[in-house]
C-alpha cells in the first residue's frame, strides 16, 4: 500500500509564541519553525507500517510556501520516501488545506492517509475530518493502535470514557494521536540522504482548488497574566480565599 502523510510547518512547540504589537497575529520573523508534532508522530507511523512490510511508499505532503521544504526535507529525514509541496502563499485554512489535499490524494492514489490530530498552531482539529468527508473515505480519529489488515483497518481511538476499537475499509484517512508512537530522531547520515530525495513542488493554482479564507481573525492578544500563588496558614484560611477571592466555592 502507498501512505500519504500531510505535514504542517509550525512555531517550534519549544518556542513561546508572542503577539504582534498591532496584534494582528503570532510574530514569525526570526523564529524556529519544525513540523507539526502530531504530523511528525503520523510520519513514524507510517514509516513503521513501512519498515513492517505493510507499506511499499510513504510520500509526505506540505501546503504552503517554499519554506515548507525544509519541513519535508525533516520528514524525508525520518524515512519518508519521497515529498510532495502544493505552493502557495495564500493563507490557508483548514477547509482549503482538506482541498489541496484531496485533489493531492486523488493524483497519488493512497491507500491510507495518516494526519496528525491537529495542529499546535490553530489547534483546528479539523482537517483530517474534512479529507475524509470531501473524499467520501472512511475515517478513524485520536488514533493511538494502527493496525492495516488486507482491505481493513482496525484502529484503537482514544475517546472520553477510555479507549474504543473500531474496524474501517481501505482507503481511509487516520489521525494520530499523541500515544501512538514515539517519533524517532533523525539521524545525521538520514539527514544527508533526505537531501537526494525526490521532492516536487506543485502550484497550488494549477490544482484549481479554491483556497479562499472563509474566516476572518479579527484580533489576537496575549493571555492575561496569572497571580502568583500564595502559602495560607490553615484550612479555614483556604476556605476563605476560595470563596471570597477566587469566587470557586
Amino acid at each position: 500500500m502507498k501512505i500519504l502523510v500531510p505535514v504542517k510547518r509550525v512555531v517550534d512547540y519549544n518556542v513561546k509564541v508572542r503577539v504582534k504589537s498591532d496584534n494582528s497575529g503570532v510574530e514569525l520573523a526570526g523564529v524556529k519553525m519544525s513540523i507539526n508534532p502530531f504530523d511528525e508522530i503520523a510520519v513514524e507511523e507510517a514509516v513503521r507500517l513501512r519498515e513492517a512490510g505493510t507499506a511499499a511508499e510513504v510520500v509526505v505532503v506540505s501546503c504552503g510556501t517554499a519554506a515548507a521544504q525544509e519541513t519535508l526535507r525533516g520528514a524525508l529525514a525520518m524515512g519518508a520516501d519521497r515529498a510532495i509541496l502544493v505552493e502557495t502563499d495564500a493563507e490557508l485554512q483548514p477547509l482549503a488545506v482538506a482541498r489541496l489535499l484531496k485533489a493531492v490524494a486523488e493524483r497519488e492514489q493512497p491507500t491510507l492517509v495518516i494526519c496528525g490530530k491537529q495542529a499546535i498552531d490553530d489547534d483546528a482539529n479539523q482537517t483530517g475530518q474534512m479529507l475524509a468527508g470531501l473524499l467520501g473515505w472512511a475515517q478513524a480519529t485520536f488514533a493511538s493502535k494502527l493496525v492495516p489488515d488486507g482491505g481493513k483497518a482496525r484502529v484503537t481511538r482514544e475517546i472520553d470514557g477510555g479507549l474504543e476499537t473500531i474496524e474501517l475499509s481501505l482507503p481511509a484517512v487516520v489521525t494520530a494521536d499523541l500515544r501512538l508512537n514515539e517519533p524517532r530522531y533523525a539521524t545525521l547520515p538520514n539527514i544527508m540522504k533526505a537531501k537526494k530525495k525526490p521532492l516536487d513542488v506543485l502550484p497550488a493554482a494549477g490544482l484549481g482548488v479554491d483556497v479562499a479564507p472563509r474566516l476572518r481573525q479579527v484580533r489576537h492578544a496575549e493571555p492575561a497574566a496569572r497571580k502568583g500563588g500564595v502559602k495560607v496558614a490553615d484550612v479555614a484560611e483556604l476556605v476563605n480565599k476560595l470563596r471570597n477571592e477566587a469566587k470557586a466555592i
